[in-house]
């Protein structure tokens, strides 16, 4: 029987528990751990009310590489899902090391003094993975995770060569606040207002944070403002598919949440060095996040849907086309089926379909790999019946901005 441990208990490790106890022919026994157990035992609580399926909790502190591999023998896994902060990756791994264990995760590793993620800290590992015998797959979420494979699966089936990509992340939900983010406050303030990095012509161009804003007609949803964004996967889909001239991310925001942070950094709240408060050192970001509400709790009220997707052109046949591979997801629908809005589900699905197509081997190797090195087929088959249907459109021209 496959033993699984799950580290981290917030919106998506809610969702990744749900889907892994769905199948629990494949995932065996998990365990779900977090520095607060109470928040694993109210999941595992209403996972047992949901589907019926025992969930075993534990307490463990991420930061600290000797206690996880302590609870990693405790319970016997044979993988280890990283659903807990981006800061904790690299002790994770470490622990997997020491236990001869396989890891996976959702988001690259950034130092906590430094709203800076790439892709060189996990990759350096590669060698002591592969001399172990043990398999990484790094950015197994929506965006890095499923936004890679697209591209993997475009370059398969649709184009025979890709050369440029855009990413579009529309979150169309309403939550009623008056400013809220839909997963982790800290983590998503440092990604919107660090400075903008896109891949032209073999190197990498850097703007502005929020400096540049389109429109765009998404399906389902409608017109929305994007900014253009740096996001992880531009890193590794640059580097493992070289033909690509140009890769740009795009996230929708609303004026509300613009107007917002603006006021916020203005004022200093979105600062992560520390600051003097009362005779005590604070970070102010992590003060906001105290005062946010917690993205866990807006599936309650968020309604609406998410579209998320790759435009890419390229040739196919020795024609130019433009393809567009995306996702619509209904916030209210995710809530009914797991208690989480749509964007912990679109995360949490994917997490639990790369593990299982670790768990099952029709993903494997050694050392550490990113989504796009996979072979596409069973993780888009696997999209289709877990609850992310993925469609494919032909556009009549590529993108003019």
């Amino acid at each position: 029987m496959n033993k699984v441990l799950v580290i981290g208990a917030g919106g998506v490790g809610s969702v990744v528990i749900h889907k892994m106890a769905q199948l629990a022919d494949i995932f065996g026994e998990v365990t779900l751990a977090s520095r607060r157990k109470f928040k694993c035992d109210e999941i595992a609580a209403e996972v047992k009310k949901r589907i019926g399926v025992e969930i075993k909790t534990a307490e463990v502190d991420a930061d600290n590489s000797e206690a996880t591999a302590a609870l990693i023998r405790e319970t016997g896994a044979t993988l280890v899902v990283n659903v807990a902060l981006p800061y904790q990756d690299l002790t994770i791994m470490d622990a997997c090391l020491a236990t001869g264990t396989h890891y996976l995760d959702t988001a690259n590793y950034e130092p906590r003094d430094e709203a800076k993620f790439e892709y060189h800290w996990q990759w350096a590992y590669q060698q002591r993975f592969e001399e172990a015998g043990l398999m990484a797959l790094l950015g197994s979420g929506f965006d890095p995770g499923v936004t890679n494979v697209f591209t993997a699966h475009a370059k398969k089936h649709l184009l025979d060569r890709i050369d440029t990509l855009d990413i579009l992340d529309c979150n169309g939900g309403d939550h009623g606040q008056h400013f809220a983010t839909n997963f982790n406050p800290e983590i998503n303030i440092r990604e919107v207002t660090a400075e903008v990095r896109h891949w032209e012509n073999g190197d990498w161009v850097t703007t502005p944070a929020m400096s540049n804003k389109q429109a765009y007609d998404f399906p389902v949803v409608g017109e929305r403002n994007m900014y253009q964004m740096y996001h992880e996967e531009l890193e590794s889909l640059s580097k493992h598919l070289p033909e690509i001239k140009r890769a740009r991310f795009w996230m929708t925001f609303g004026d509300a949440y613009i107007k917002h942070l603006e006021v916020l950094q203005n004022v200093g709240m979105t600062r992560i060095d520390p600051v003097m408060y009362e005779g005590k050192e604070i970070i102010p970001l992590q003060f906001l996040k105290a005062v946010l509400p917690n993205p866990g709790d807006l599936g309650k009220t968020t309604k609406g849907k998410t579209c998320i997707g790759n435009i890419m052109t390229g040739e196919k046949d020795g024609e130019e086309k433009t393809v567009y591979v995306y996702n619509i997801c209904d916030h209210e629908e995710c809530f009914a089926e797991v208690g989480s809005q749509a964007v912990s589900y679109t995360t949490g699905v994917p997490a639990m379909i790369g593990a299982a197509l670790m768990l099952t081997g029709k993903w494997s190797g050694k050392g550490v790999f990113n989504m796009e090195q996979m072979d596409p087929d069973p993780f888009m088959d696997m999209l289709n019946k877990h609850g992310l249907p993925w469609q494919v459109a032909e556009l009549d021209k590529p993108l003019d901005f």
